[in-house]
């Protein structure tokens, strides 16, 4: 990963363009090739970002102050990310090596393997189709279908808040592409969802379930999941 700390103003040249004035602002340059742009704020959020495949062409830009122009083209849409940059303040890179990818806390973890085996007490019908179903961002919790045979993605987690929601829509755009699950709906599973959550989840057509640990972890003797 590179991180480039400049005083920049960036444009985005496709289908809508913006601008950002020059400021000093934070470059992210991953090693898939995406090139992300940031703030002193807005938490994890960029202000402007380009998804690989990309490519970066650096080149010399001596004009009104500039000292170089980045451009960073789309390898499908064509649409640009140009970077003309006033000053270099910091430039490093580092090798992260290999993510281990998110590990789920024994709640979550036992969540999941609980309430797989005992499908059917979310519905009369239910079948798992498999946990831990594979996407190109990651696994999807659990991979099911419900009495009428449609496809539901189950996202598990023990304190449901957006980011939760967020990671869900994304399983579903991808798992939606896919032929041969479309249409898949989710399911936001949690001890406790918040409520911007919730309504976040409505707004996007997901399904929320409250879960009981408790109750989940007695299923095997009592026969009851809430």
């Amino acid at each position: 990963m590179r991180l480039v700390i400049a005083r920049c103003s960036v444009d985005y040249a496709g289908k809508l363009t913006a601008h950002l004035p020059m400021a000093p602002r934070l470059i992210l340059i991953k090693a898939d090739g995406s090139v992300s742009v940031h703030a002193d704020d807005r938490a994890y959020k960029p202000l402007n970002w380009m998804n690989p495949p990309c490519s970066l062409r650096e080149e010399s830009h001596e004009e009104n102050g500039a000292i170089a122009r980045w451009t960073v083209t789309h390898g499908k849409s064509g649409e640009r990310l140009i970077l003309t940059i006033e000053e270099i303040l910091h430039d490093a890179s580092h090798e992260l090596g290999l993510d281990p990818g998110l590990q789920k806390d024994g709640v979550e973890a036992h969540l999941q393997e609980l309430l797989a085996e005992h499908i059917t007490t979310l519905g009369d019908g239910w079948s798992l189709i498999r946990r831990e179903f594979p996407t190109a961002i990651g696994p999807v919790d659990i991979l099911c279908r419900d009495a009428d045979m449609a496809t539901v993605a189950i996202e598990i987690k023990r304190r449901g808040e957006i980011d939760g929601v967020e990671q869900l829509t994304r399983y579903l755009e991808l798992l939606n592409r896919d032929p041969h699950l479309a249409p898949v709906r989710g399911v936001f599973a949690a001890q406790e969802i918040k409520p911007q959550a919730r309504v976040l989840a409505t707004d996007r057509g997901i399904d929320c379930v409250t879960l009981d640990y408790d109750s989940l972890r007695g299923i095997e003797h009592e026969g009851t999941l809430f």
